[in-house]
């Protein structure tokens, strides 16, 4: 079990505003996103042997886009709901739960680097492992703030299931080496 712990967490004032929490995750993964440089992610994204299923390489930027917009308004909405309670544990699941968001926003935003800059399949998998586990855990702490905050996260649940199937099935498929289809690219 976690608990809040402020160093760990985003300030108060991110939860707060609307703008703020929707306009941090979509402009931090959409920064992260450009930073790994596009034309050579799809350039490896190509090269790798995928498992079935896989979608085009330009899918992902506007799934990845609502969901990050999604996540925003799910942490402003559980943040307001849980913090204006005159209940001290909801007020406690909330300041938790913020934790939390921010763990789980840290592990998504580290894993696009992992996996496409750095060539690390294996990495890239533990932490998507992690991030739908503490997703999931958000989702159960948020619920019982907000019963539509919890729901809320769903899709994205979703979609990391997806991901982590591609992740798991690219590494697999490429024997968890992406230096040979990285060469491949140049």
């Amino acid at each position: 079990m976690t608990t809040y712990i402020p160093s760990l967490t985003l300030p108060n004032f991110v939860f707060d505003s609307p703008a703020v929490a929707i306009l941090l995750p979509v402009l931090a993964g959409t920064a992260v996103g450009f930073s790994t440089k596009p034309s050579e992610t799809q350039k490896l994204y190509l090269a790798l042997k995928q498992p079935p299923l896989n979608p085009p390489g330009y899918v992902f930027g506007p799934v990845w886009t609502a969901l990050y917009a999604t996540m925003g308004y799910v942490a402003h909405r559980a943040w307001t709901a849980g913090t204006t309670s005159i209940n001290p544990a909801t007020v406690s699941l909330a300041k938790q739960g913020a934790t939390l968001y921010t763990v789980q926003l840290g592990l998504n935003l580290i894993w696009m680097p992992l996996f496409f800059s750095f060539n690390r399949p294996i990495a890239a998998t533990v932490d998507i492992l992690a991030l739908g586990g503490t997703v999931s855990y958000l989702a159960y702490i948020w619920s019982q703030v907000d019963e539509t905050s919890g729901w809320l996260l769903a899709p994205y649940l979703g979609w990391l299931s997806f991901a982590t199937y591609l992740c798991i099935g690219a590494g697999y498929l490429n024997n968890w080496d992406f230096n040979s289809a990285s060469k491949k690219r140049n």
